[in-house]
């Protein structure tokens, strides 16, 4: 079972990983701060995070903002 649960952590770390790389091109071609520190964040917090169920939610939160806070 443990294997199978590397395996998600490792799908969903590229998912988000490769998500905030946009964002943070995005953000910085735009000059938009909540699109760049949001792709930051969505690259770095995968690795304080060892939870499945709360890195996928706070991932979730992440891919939000900038649709609901736009600066």
């Amino acid at each position: 079972m443990s294997e199978m649960n590397s395996w998600v952590g490792f799908v969903v770390y590229v998912i988000f990983g490769s998500i905030g790389l946009g964002y943070f091109v995005y953000g910085k071609k735009q000059k938009m701060v909540v699109p760049l520190f949001s792709g930051v964040a969505l690259m770095i917090y995968p690795y304080f995070i060892s939870s499945h169920l709360l890195l996928i939610s706070i991932g979730c939160v992440l891919l939000g903002l900038p649709y609901f806070i736009r600066y």
